[in-house]
């Protein structure tokens, strides 16, 4: 990449600050009220913005990988979590209750297809809601692949990334029973669920330190407890997902029905030492999904907010501005 491209890339993501111009909060049925929000160019190329988690929630910085001149950005927070109500609730909340609220969204708001940009679980997110509405679809744009089979989630929660953390791992595994380690997901089921709020909390914290800590390739370790409300959205609807296996009827489905993407165009940027997603998954999904392009980000870990990602995302977006 040359200087005057890098320039470019480094300036287009530090716009000044894009206000929405629409913001409400909409019923999705099921007792569910969802947080949705527009910015950017009313009139322009509609994208949008899948969050992580589950259970992340949206926030002002995910507005700033468009050019507002050009893309007409929508951002939600999914069931369950950020501003979106109840709160923290796993009630009628599984991947094909959010496949639908996209699709209501987008219904909403009188739009016909759009860009489906979204990274971690946002990435998994888009890939299914791809395949069930691949006509909705102009382009996949994905960050850090995460295809929700349980080998990923082996890698992440029975000792893969650990053998790498592993004084992280001992501090994440010894808050549980010597008896139940063998399965740290069902033994935090029980204690996220388990109906006293400090409990709940403090292992919801742990559950995020977990994570937080090996997203970004510069971390060496926790930077500090995360906020009692959103640890314990994001860790119970994760945990909720991951008992659950993604709500999908397969293991592997993401690439087992992949055909249905044969016309629908998609970027994958991938940090090259993803400890979270490792990069085999983004490498399998290239190879499978004939109308994909792969960039490997050579110094980067897992999260948006990497340098060397954000500057990918945002040439990829800038790209398809001139196509």
């Amino acid at each position: 990449m040359d200087k005057a491209a890098g320039q470019k890339s480094a300036a287009a993501y530090l716009y000044p600050r894009i206000d929405p111009f629409d913001q409400r909060m909409l019923a999705v049925g099921d007792g569910h009220s969802v947080y949705v929000e527009q910015c950017g160019n009313p009139e322009g190329v509609p994208v949008v913005v899948l969050h992580g988690g589950p259970g992340g929630g949206c926030s002002p910085s995910m507005r700033r990988y468009f050019d507002p001149e050009h893309y007409r950005i929508v951002l939600f927070d999914q069931r369950g979590c950020g501003r979106s109500r109840p709160h923290a609730s796993v009630q009628d909340n599984t991947t094909w209750h959010l496949v639908a609220d996209i699709e209501l969204i987008r219904k909403t708001l009188g739009i016909e297809d759009w860009i489906v940009f979204g990274g971690s679980w946002g990435a998994t997110l888009a890939l299914i809601y791809g395949e069930a509405h691949p006509t909705r679809v102009r382009h996949l744009m994905l960050r850090g692949v995460f295809l929700m089979t349980q080998a990923e989630l082996d890698w992440f929660y029975a000792g893969g990334a650990g053998r790498f953390w592993p004084d992280l791992w001992q501090r994440f595994t010894n808050l549980v029973p010597e008896d139940e380690r063998d399965n740290l997901v069902a033994a935090y089921h029980k204690r996220l669920f388990s109906g006293e709020m400090m409990t709940e909390v403090r292992f919801a914290r742990a559950w995020a330190a977990w994570e937080n800590t090996l997203a970004s390739i510069d971390n060496d370790g926790p930077s500090g407890e995360s906020p009692a409300d959103y640890a314990r959205a994001f860790a119970r609807l994760e945990n909720h997902y991951f008992t659950h296996q993604g709500f999908l009827d397969y293991d592997g489905q993401i690439l087992g029905e992949i055909e249905k993407l044969k016309d629908v165009p998609g970027t994958i940027v991938q940090g090259r030492y993803d400890m979270i997603c490792p990069p085999v998954s983004a490498h399998a999904l290239h190879k499978a999904w004939d109308r994909s392009k792969l960039i490997f980000v050579p110094h980067a870990g897992h999260a948006l907010s990497e340098p060397g990602i954000s500057a990918a995302l945002v040439r990829e977006m800038d790209r398809l501005k001139r196509e």
